[in-house]
């Protein structure tokens, strides 16, 4: 009886498929380049792996028994399923599959999101049948998503204190400290740092920039982790605080919103493209990495 299928098996297999398309053994040496007494012993074989006989062979010649009439529709089938699988296969060879799961920082400049619907463009050129998912979260999150191999990818602006991520320099935001129409130093025509110490602040604690900005205050009552909310507590012009020039730049134009001394204390923050540094990234991950590079080379 046929437990498992072996190679053997298979080529038994081609050999009773030939014989049978030939019409018997005789008809069948050539076509086998071996003699009739092998191809016989072959069968023979066969017929013992199976547990039962699969033709009749004599002076009433060549013929099928029932159950070798079902081993060849079955052997066809098989044979084709194997030749299905082998022009899949050799279509996956040069194929990018799976999923790709990427974080993003909220907010981000209108540059940046036409740089990553390139990237993804060019991805999408490729080969591939890979499954796309996009999730915008503050960067403690996308860390705490990328330790927990939620995502494989991330871009925002990260501690750089987890030692198992990976980081990749993408582009540059630029900050500046603003102030709202209202507020006192709005319509002063010469503000001094001693002015904005007198000033309520807005803070800002998890957004790993704080350490960065070139402006200090201890003097604080508004605390939010979100860019819209910084914004909403400057346009109240009770307060001051650092925003992203792209975010600023329509209030601005409103004239709603004041950069101060932005030579002095606007900074940049570095945008990074990151991975856990501990999982093998997949063919699809490197290839969608090559793309991103590419596509914010210019940035």
């Amino acid at each position: 009886m046929l437990a498992q299928l072996q190679d053997l098996d298979l080529q038994l297999l081609r050999l009773f498929v030939t014989v049978v398309e030939s019409g018997g053994f005789s008809a069948a040496q050539g076509a086998l380049g071996v003699g009739q007494s092998t191809i016989s012993t072959q069968m023979a074989k066969l017929e013992t792996r199976l547990g039962f006989r699969l033709c009749e062979r004599g002076k009433a010649g060549f013929r099928l028994t029932p159950k070798g009439e079902q081993v060849l529709a079955a052997t066809r089938r098989l044979f084709g399923a194997i030749e299905t699988f082998k022009g899949e296969a050799r279509g996956m060879a040069d194929m990018l599959l799976g999923e790709l799961r990427i974080g993003l920082s909220e907010s981000l400049d209108d540059a940046v999101m036409q740089r990553l619907a390139d990237a993804i463009r060019r991805f999408r050129s490729r080969r591939q049948a890979v499954r796309i998912e996009l999730l915008s979260a503050m960067p403690a999150e996308l860390e705490r998503r990328l330790l927990q191999d939620q995502l494989h990818l991330a871009i925002g602006y990260f501690s750089g204190n987890q030692q198992a991520l990976a980081h990749r320099p993408l582009f540059v935001e630029e900050q500046l400290l603003f102030c709202g129409a209202g507020h006192p130093l709005f319509d002063r025509t010469r503000v001094t740092e001693s002015d904005l110490r007198q000033c309520d602040r807005v803070l800002h604690p998890y957004r790993f920039i704080g350490e960065a900005e070139p402006f200090q205050s201890a003097a604080s009552s508004a605390v939010t982790e979100q860019v819209e909310g910084t914004l909403a507590l400057i346009l109240s012009g009770a307060h001051i605080g650092y925003l992203p020039r792209h975010i600023a730049a329509p209030w601005e134009a409103r004239g709603q919103l004041r950069a101060l001394l932005p030579e002095r204390l606007g900074f940049d923050v570095e945008f990074r493209l990151t991975h856990h540094r501990g999982r093998e990234p997949s063919e699809a991950q490197q290839a969608f990495v090559e793309d991103l590079v590419a596509a914010f080379g210019a940035l």
